[in-house]
Parts: C-alpha cells; structure tokens; sequence
C-alpha cells in the first residue's frame, strides 16, 4: 500500500478527510490509494472505537496507541502466517525441480 502524506502540497496527491472517533483529518494521497487510505481510516476508527468502548483506557492518545499496537499485532501475525506458508510450499517445489548442472541433466535423460 503506497505510503501517505500529510502535506496536500505534493504533486499528484489529492486531499481526502477522513473522520476518527469523531474528529476530522485531511491527508494527502495518491488519487489511486484514496479508496484504500478512507479503508484504513475506516478500520483504525472501528478498532479505536472497541478500545475507548470497552472502558478499559481513558484518553485519546492511550486509545490511539493500543490501536497501533492491535494493528501492527494484526500485521506481524498476517506476516508470519504468509511466511510460513512460503516455508512449506518452498520444500515441495525443490522436490519437483531437478537443480543439477545442465551437463548432468543430459546424461540423466539419455
């Protein structure tokens, strides 16, 4: 996902506000992230909201740093799972690949 900006200034970006736990905010993006950044605005205020509902931390800045801790939670997760399903697909590829030098590759076909 490209990265965004908060400076609506920069070339080829467009403005778009997006609204977290009540509070409007305009950042600058891609006009081809815009439907993904209003997507991540729309998670974090979901997974803020959870947060401050549960009564458990008072305070926007503590809510918004469980929040960040969830996500990038989520993220490491997603990560790890993604890469263990690399490690277990890589030995069966191997096992389906001659990886000899092309020299005996001839001699083992004849």
């Amino acid at each position: 996902m490209p990265r965004m900006n908060t400076d609506s200034e920069k070339q080829g970006s467009v403005a778009v506000t997006v609204r977290i736990l009540g509070k409007e905010y305009q950042v600058a993006c891609p006009p081809s992230a815009q439907s993904e950044l209003l997507d991540a605005a729309r998670h974090l205020d979901e997974n803020m909201r959870q947060i401050r509902d549960s009564g458990k931390v008072a305070g926007v800045d503590r809510i918004a740093v469980m929040a960040a801790l969830n996500l990038a939670h989520e993220v490491l997760a997603l990560n790890r799972e993604l890469q263990q399903q690399d490690e277990k697909q890589v030995p069966d590829v191997h096992g389906q690949l001659d990886l000899s030098p092309p020299a005996e590759q001839k001699k083992s076909r004849h």
